[in-house]
């Protein structure tokens, strides 16, 4: 295959049926990691009760616990990715995740609890980078943002089983039972990835020669770092959408933490209900959200590249009324309605923040610059937004009682917004690089 077909359709020493068996693979495992990240959403209230919790506390544990080390070993590992298998790397962190789940349900205290979180943010550090790096280098550039929005499905889908599953065990079984039965599977995900996925070349999708990297040397690898963060502080486009894709997931991350508990509060709820509500809205709609955004990036992004940033602002914009009638109505069948176009409208952004970071990425650095994303958008997305919500609705809670929680998360949804202004800056940006690049 010439270098023209490679980029025209991905790798070429790789097969349409093997990216997509591939695709599904990554899939897999990125959706284990999200149904063990996001379970904490659901058994919120009967943890808190059982251990005598409070919402800071729990805040703690769904966001920072987890976050610092999953945003911080996730860059060394991907430093290691951009050298060794990408792949093995995956499986290991798929092992580490789903047992350190497991070990979940056998805490039997807030500290006990807190570390088994913390081993599970440190296995699922070595997990996305290296996808993004892989998916990379099987689609070409005008076919990335779909292949990314498709991986991507793996938040929602994950949030769905983590619903849906964690309500029907945790009701029947209690919620210790709901982390082992959600942790076990991740074995056999790790099996599929180590024993039937390979390494494609880097840059084999744009038709590149792979560059042999040098061995690690400490100094270098400090150098790579620094170079992966100023590469997304110098490049304005790369910057916007971090910037973006941050304040977005900050958003993000505290509604998809505490949903839950505020339909269980403000809107009576029982477990299940809330589990299969969730598990429906947020799977299907994120599902189709994701979808959409991706493929509609790709399409319309082929005519106008400025759309690729300018599509996820224009969703972000559109889904703020939204998001405040959903929090502040009190009526349950119109929120339940409302919801769902909340969810789809949501998850536009995620395929196409993947997108561009990766194609403005330096080829060999791939896996280390979504590190370096990953890192900023987890220290303050997943680290700081459940727990700023725990934080508000403990603040909240002597005027409002209960419905602390839905103004806690209220006053978060704003931040989208600020969100959405640094799509439209990037997707500026994108046109004035194409202008300079006509002037030439």
């Amino acid at each position: 295959m010439s270098t023209q077909d490679a980029a025209a359709g991905g790798s070429s020493g790789m097969t349409p049926n093997y990216r997509m068996y591939a695709m599904m693979v990554l899939l897999l495992a990125y959706t284990s990691s999200y149904v063990d990240r996001q379970i904490m959403g659901i058994l919120i209230e009967p943890i808190k009760a059982d251990l005598l919790l409070s919402d800071t506390q729990m805040g703690f544990m769904s966001g920072i616990a987890f976050a610092i080390f999953y945003a911080t070993l996730g860059i060394p590992i991907a430093f290691l990715a951009d050298r060794w298998s990408r792949r093995n790397i995956i499986a290991t962190s798929v092992l580490i995740w789903s047992g350190m789940t497991m070990l979940c349900g056998a805490a039997g205290s807030f500290l006990q609890l807190a570390v088994a979180r913390v081993g599970v943010g440190i296995g699922e550090a070595g997990s996305s980078p290296p996808s993004h790096s892989l998916i990379a280098d099987m689609y070409a550039p005008q076919h990335r943002a779909g292949a990314m929005a498709v991986y991507a499905l793996g938040v929602y889908l994950g949030i769905m089983l983590g619903f849906l599953v964690g309500a029907y065990v945790a009701a029947v079984h209690g919620w210790r039972m709901a982390f082992y039965v959600v942790g076990a599977p991740g074995i056999l995900i790790a099996l599929l990835v180590r024993f039937t996925l390979r390494e494609p070349k880097r840059g084999e999708s744009e038709g590149l020669v792979e560059k042999e990297l040098p061995p690690f040397v400490m100094r270098e690898a400090v150098a790579q770092v620094l170079a992966a963060f100023k590469h997304l502080a110098t490049d304005k486009i790369s910057f916007h959408t971090v910037a973006g894709v941050t304040l977005v997931s900050f958003v993000g991350y505290g509604g998809a933490v505490w949903g839950a508990s505020f339909l269980i509060r403000s809107h009576g709820f029982s477990l299940i209900e809330v589990g299969e509500f969730l598990a429906l809205v947020v799977g299907l709609g994120g599902v189709t959200g994701a979808l959409v955004g991706g493929f509609l990036t790709d399409k319309i992004g082929q005519t106008d590249p400025r759309w690729r940033s300018w599509i996820v602002a224009a969703a972000k914009v559109a889904a703020a009324p939204l998001v405040l009638f959903t929090y502040l109505t009190s009526n349950t069948e119109l929120m339940m309605l409302v919801y769902i176009p909340v969810t789809i409208l949501g998850a536009f952004y995620l395929g196409p923040s993947f997108a561009t970071i990766q194609s403005r990425a330096p080829i060999h650095m791939r896996s280390l610059v979504s590190a370096v994303m990953l890192f900023i958008l987890n220290m303050i997305g997943l680290g700081l937004g459940p727990q700023m919500v725990g934080i508000l609705s403990d603040a909240l809670a002597p005027s409002y009682g209960a419905d602390s929680l839905r103004y806690a998360l209220m006053i978060l949804s704003f931040f989208s917004l600020w969100g959405a202004l640094h799509y439209y800056l990037a997707g500026r940006a994108i046109g004035a690089e194409l202008k300079e690049q006509e002037g030439r």
